[in-house]
């Protein structure tokens, strides 16, 4: 039978304490404790999963990789000249920077690439009116998908065999197992853990969009960027019209 772990973790760097701080003693932030509630099933998960095993170093293969080149010429240049199949990158920015703006337009001017779009913000409608503007075109590779459970994602992206996935935005994604809310370190861990095991083994890049917070970081900062594999930063200048 499973059992419930609570409790309380830093939502600035990460820390796990078995009680409640008001200052956190690893980053010495305040207030930034919220308790949490984890399920453990209480078998070990190295016996359910097939051992890997060692190689010599000198019989490693290095696979010749073919980058997916997109329509963006900007944006392979910044990707090192195209999207690497199976990689996880997190876009991040200011709220109404533009990332989900820039994320659409990639995925309507490649008709050529089956894109799932997963938005936990805007409504089907709401991404169409968007789309309307900056394209004369709407392809049917675009699939829209409004959903928030990180396992139906999964179950969807399955069924559809994606070549690129988008996810807008992690914040707003949430494991139906944890009781903690969705934005929480615990969540966006989860989340990005079970995106990860679903692209790697699949190759399927994607792109992940993130808020960041009032001091100019990331939300969830080092739990999400040390499980991605790209870091872009996408930045603007409000006094220039």
């Amino acid at each position: 039978m499973a059992k419930a772990k609570t409790s309380f973790v830093c939502q600035s760097c990460g820390h796990h304490s078995s009680k409640w701080m008001g200052k956190c003693s690893q980053c010495n932030e305040w207030n930034t404790y919220l308790e949490e509630t984890s399920q453990s099933s209480g078998t070990s998960s190295i016996a359910l999963k097939k051992r890997s095993q060692p190689t010599a170093l000198s019989n490693v293969k290095i696979l010749d990789i073919e980058r997916i080149t997109l329509s963006d010429s900007e944006l392979n240049r910044v990707l090192g000249g195209g999207v690497i199949p199976g990689s996880l990158i997190l876009f991040g920015g200011e709220p109404g920077i533009g990332k989900s703006t820039l994320m659409l337009q990639l995925a309507v001017n490649n008709p050529s690439l089956n894109t799932l779009y997963v938005s936990g913000e805007e409504s089907a409608e709401q991404i169409k009116v968007r789309a309307e503007r900056i394209a004369t075109s709407l392809p049917d590779s675009t699939l829209i998908l409004t959903e928030t459970e990180i396992g139906f994602i999964i179950e969807h992206a399955k069924e559809i065999r994606p070549d690129i996935i988008i996810i807008d935005s992690i914040q707003t994604i949430h494991n139906a197992n944890l009781d903690s809310a969705s934005g929480s370190i615990s969540q966006i861990r989860e989340c990005t853990n079970e995106i990860l095991k679903f692209a790697k083994p699949n190759g399927i890049p994607v792109f992940i969009i993130g808020h960041i917070t009032k001091d100019g970081s990331l939300a969830g900062p080092k739990v999400l960027e040390h499980m991605v594999d790209t870091v872009l930063q996408f930045e603007g200048d409000r006094n220039h019209f």
